[in-house]
């Protein structure tokens, strides 16, 4: 078993944003308006490899085309050169937002991009009409994700500790 601690951010006005927008000619991103439950999924497996994500995982087509077709999922990626940097999505329920996935591929972290990514889905988020934007990290997550959350002006309301079975090692 593991330890994992998991904490719950929030930005409750778009004042509260401070922005970090990336000087770099080659970052884009763009919104998949066209919804494909492929690339949800494929987007989800590809970034969250590095993170352990399994919520999904198991997941048969016939739900990821639920969830993706949703009109309260929006998703957007991000490019680098071409190529997939990152991406996100945002959830809206009841007139909140939630940050609900987020994260650069490998190849990309360390580039600085996370920063102007977040400030992205923000703005998203508060276009959105949010009246509340939050979103959870956890102790398995990047050691820079909560402070580039914290930097851009989202504060914490909430902690959580459990104890996890650890990832099985092929």
């Amino acid at each position: 078993m593991q330890a994992v601690t998991t904490t719950y951010l929030e930005m409750t006005s778009p004042a509260d944003l401070k922005p970090r927008h990336s000087t770099d000619d080659h970052f884009a991103v763009r919104e998949a308006t066209v919804r494909q439950w492929q690339v949800n999924r494929f987007l989800y497996l590809y970034i969250g490899d590095s993170w352990g994500w399994t919520d999904k995982r198991s997941w048969s087509d016939e739900r990821w085309q639920n969830y993706a077709g949703s009109p309260a999922l929006r998703t957007f990626l991000a490019f680098h050169g071409g190529a997939i940097a990152g991406y996100y999505e945002l959830h809206k329920n009841a007139g909140e937002v939630e940050i609900a996935y987020f994260g650069l591929a490998s190849e990309f972290i360390g580039r600085a991009l996370g920063g102007p990514l977040l400030t992205n889905a923000l703005e998203q988020a508060w276009v959105w009409n949010a009246g509340r934007v939050w979103v959870h990290t956890c102790s398995l997550d990047h050691p820079a994700a909560l402070r580039n959350y914290e930097a851009r002006g989202m504060k914490i309301y909430a902690t959580s500790n459990e104890n996890r079975p650890a990832p099985a090692i092929i």
